[in-house]
């Protein structure tokens, strides 16, 4: 599968919350690094990962540009209450086995009105 296509079964999944499924688009030794947090290492982790997030907030993906290059895909990407983003995927193997996010943490927990970090 193209990574281009993958990402886009990844939104698609990511859009109805399903942790497990997306889990499993994941190599298992996979790293998911949302830069506003620390790095996220293997299958199970991330998994967890997006189980803790989908029970704090609702959140929705609107891809508004997607490319592809080689074993990347890039998804620029908004969401309904105004935050933007944008990720990068390494596809080897029809796996994700890179992914790296960039996205305004500050804003989100304001948004979603969840506790800000401590100083």
């Amino acid at each position: 599968m193209k990574p281009k296509a993958l990402i886009l079964q990844w939104v698609h999944l990511f859009n109805q919350g399903n942790a497990d499924a997306l889990a499993a688009l994941y190599h298992e030794d996979a790293i998911n690094h949302q830069v506003a947090n620390e790095p996220i290492r293997g299958k199970e982790a991330i998994k967890k990962m997006f189980t803790e997030e989908f029970a704090q907030a609702e959140m929705t993906c609107i891809v508004e540009n997607m490319f592809e290059d080689g074993e990347w895909a890039i998804l620029e990407w908004k969401d309904p209450l105004g935050l933007r983003g944008c990720g990068f995927f390494q596809v080897i193997d029809d796996k994700i086995k890179f992914q790296r996010g960039y996205w305004d943490k500050l804003s989100f927990l304001r948004m979603h009105h969840l506790p800000l970090p401590k100083e």
